[in-house]
């Protein structure tokens, strides 16, 4: 008879007539429940001392717990015990078992987990676990933490780490995260779903949970710098970042490798090539005219730019570089006069702030990060009439704000400034003479400026970019609507032309995506502006789209990492 049924059933198992009968079913279960007809177990518990009836079936049918309890030597006692829960929880969960459903509250999620594991109520379990999840502002994820170690709750440990995944970013800054062991840690670095906003957040936090125990933490760190995304840091990250960290020598050699050298890939032995999930490579630029800024992203999948914000910037002559989230604006003019004001636009919630002023008033100067420190460096100090051409150099930290550092060898105003190996290069610009080829370098270590090998030829303003190891150079303008472009090689102290690009004129975007170095340009008597990659291998340029030119020209260019945040 059992074998025909469940043929029946299965026979059924699609059919509404079956899901009728089961909720009927159901209900006539539920109200002999609730009428507490045909019982034939009562359960006595404690605390406070209260008798709960049930049917044997039932019970079975919802718990392996109660399965063997009633198959065992004790099984047909009508009333049995329970000692290890509370008569309240017990209640609720003998009521789960016939609705899948339970009063879960705040305050007593932990004892009805706890109960839940004991009774082997699987479901019992999950929607306790939901619930937790769900709740977690009002529960806390210390309590979580906490009921997790209690009661090694699988499916509460595997939440957990969703969540942490998710919201690494708040995680990763709270004291809690400085207590977590190395496996689980490894475990969330792995993740592919990390929700980052760029790989460097990632580093930052291994950063800050090996220093809080460096000396027994360090050895660990190859272990974790090996789940990062490598290939996705530039290479100057990667030398001045990775490969000083003990153990991690190799993983950096293999990145750099990675990068610079595609045909090799395929004898490169790395965990992780691409990207996570979760992010993209993308660009920020800064579309503008006198009177109108907007802020443009580059959609990858679609090959097109789109409208990201709209901006109120009311100086012009600034200069702006990327810091985390953050567009930072720093110095220029309003009005006819040189400004100190310096100012962050939040480019996920695109909310603005103040920040310390400079110490020196600032326009058309050039600015570079280096170590996580920010440098203002030469510029205007009123405007091109009668303004003093600037040779200080000072830097910003959020602890110590502004503070002067060694000035120029030459003072100079329309330059451009990188960071290549851990230095800063300066790169042309304009000074009382005229146009510079002129090329410094800034040594952090020392605070001193030397002198580098000349450009082959002075360029006012010019874009400027590393890409593997080396610096490109390009102009701004070309009359003859071809670009010169040039590369520097740090270890030679030389300068070398590459193809020109052809182009009036034209900005350089860099290499942050798929490590290639890409430019906009606009093609001379066209109204479209191009986006163009460098082939090195052939030294040429590829045409990759195309798109209007609605808002003027293009001030400011910046790779970033765009992660989609999970929903």
């Amino acid at each position: 008879m059992a074998t025909s049924c469940a043929q029946t059933l299965a026979l059924q198992s699609n059919s509404s007539e079956l899901n009728r009968f089961m909720k009927k079913l159901m209900k006539k279960l539920l109200s002999f429940y609730d009428e507490q007809s045909l019982i034939d177990v009562t359960f006595k518990a404690s605390n406070p001392t209260a008798v709960v009836p049930a049917h044997r079936l039932i019970l079975a049918a919802a718990s392996p717990y109660f399965e063997n309890l009633f198959k065992g030597e004790q099984g047909n006692n009508p009333v049995v015990e329970i000692n290890d829960i509370d008569s309240d929880t017990l209640e609720r969960l003998i009521a789960f078992c016939y609705t899948g459903e339970a009063l879960i509250t705040v305050n007593n999620v932990g004892v009805m987990l706890k109960a839940a594991i004991v009774l082997q109520l699987d479901d019992a379990i999950n929607s306790c676990v939901d619930y937790i999840m769900a709740n977690m502002n009002e529960y806390t994820l210390q309590a979580a933490y906490t009921l997790e170690r209690e009661t090694q709750c699988e499916q509460l440990k595997q939440k957990i780490m969703e969540y942490e995944i998710k919201n690494f970013m708040e995680i990763s800054r709270g004291v809690e995260f400085l207590s977590f062991d190395v496996e689980k840690l490894q475990r969330i670095l792995e993740s592919d779903n990390l929700n980052i906003t760029r790989e460097e957040d990632a580093y930052d936090a291994i950063k800050r949970w090996v220093n809080y125990d460096e000396p027994a933490r360090q050895e660990s760190l190859p272990l974790l710098i090996a789940c990062l995304r490598l290939t996705q840091f530039d290479a100057d990250f990667l030398w001045t970042h990775i490969q000083p960290l003990p153990g991690c020598e190799l993983l950096a050699f293999k990145a750099l490798t990675w990068i610079r050298e595609p045909a090799a890939r395929t004898k490169i032995n790395m965990r992780f090539t691409e990207p996570r999930a979760t992010c993209e490579k993308t660009f920020l630029v800064i579309g503008s005219t006198e009177t109108y800024h907007n802020l443009l992203q580059y959609n990858k999948a679609e090959d097109k730019w789109q409208e990201y914000a709209s901006l109120e910037i009311d100086y012009v002559n600034y200069c702006m570089i990327l810091e985390d989230d953050n567009l930072i604006f720093i110095g220029g003019r309003k009005s006819g006069l040189t400004s100190k004001i310096v100012r962050s636009l939040n480019i996920r919630n695109k909310i603005w702030q103040n920040l310390p002023a400079m110490n020196q008033a600032r326009s058309l100067h050039c600015v570079a990060k280096l170590d996580g420190k920010i440098f203002a460096i030469g510029g205007l100090e009123r405007d091109l009439e009668d303004g003093k051409v600037l040779s200080s150099v000072e830097r910003y930290t959020p602890s110590d704000g502004w503070e002067f550092m060694n000035s120029l060898i030459f003072g100079r105003y329309s330059a451009r400034a990188v960071t290549l190996n851990n230095k800063i290069y300066v790169l042309g610009g304009k000074n009382d003479n005229g146009d510079l080829k002129l090329v410094e370098c800034y040594n952090p270590d020392s605070n001193t400026w030397t002198s580098c090998a000349d450009m082959t030829k002075c360029r006012d303003f010019p874009f400027v970019k590393v890409h593997n190891g080396h610096i490109y150079v390009l102009d701004t303008y070309s009359a003859s609507g071809s670009q010169s472009v040039e590369r520097y090689d740090p270890e030679r102290n030389t300068w070398s032309k590459i193809c020109c690009l052809n182009a009036e004129w034209a900005r350089i975007a860099g290499m942050s995506l798929d490590n290639k170095l890409w430019f906009i340009g606009r093609p001379k008597s066209d109204d479209r502006s191009s986006v163009s990659i460098y082939d090195e291998d052939n030294d040429r340029w590829a045409e990759k789209c195309s798109f209007s030119n609605v808002n003027g020209y293009f001030r400011c260019i910046v790779p970033v990492a765009y992660c989609r945040q999970n929903e």
